[in-house]
């Protein structure tokens, strides 16, 4: 590398860690909800992947309990959905500009 190069990547590799730990904290702040049954139940999820909060309906609260775990799973893997979505937007371009090895991913 020519004169300043390895600096100027140590300099870059510094910077996408300060993005990277602000998106991190971004992400812990970051609560979504999601639903099943139109909205009959919602879960309410933070970026850190924690139940924060179970809303449901009372006309499903009943005799079908099988009814009631699937609308469960269903809300749960939808907050799922929308933090992973929210977490590859939040990391898309951390490394925009910093030259990786050929085939190096960076954890999401």
């Amino acid at each position: 590398m020519r004169g300043g190069g390895i600096g100027q990547l140590m300099k870059q590799a510094q910077q996408m860690q300060e993005k990277m730990a602000e998106a991190q904290a971004k992400l812990a702040a970051l609560e979504v909800s999601g639903e099943a049954g139109g909205g009959m139940v919602r879960v309410h999820m933070n970026g850190r992947h924690e139940v924060r909060r179970i809303e449901i309906d009372r006309s499903v609260i009943g005799d079908d309990k099988e009814m009631l775990e699937d609308l469960l799973a269903a809300a749960i893997n939808d907050a799922v959905r929308k933090i992973e979505a929210s977490t590859q937007q939040m990391f898309a371009g951390i490394a925009q500009g910093v030259p990786l090895p050929p085939g190096f991913k960076l954890p999401l």
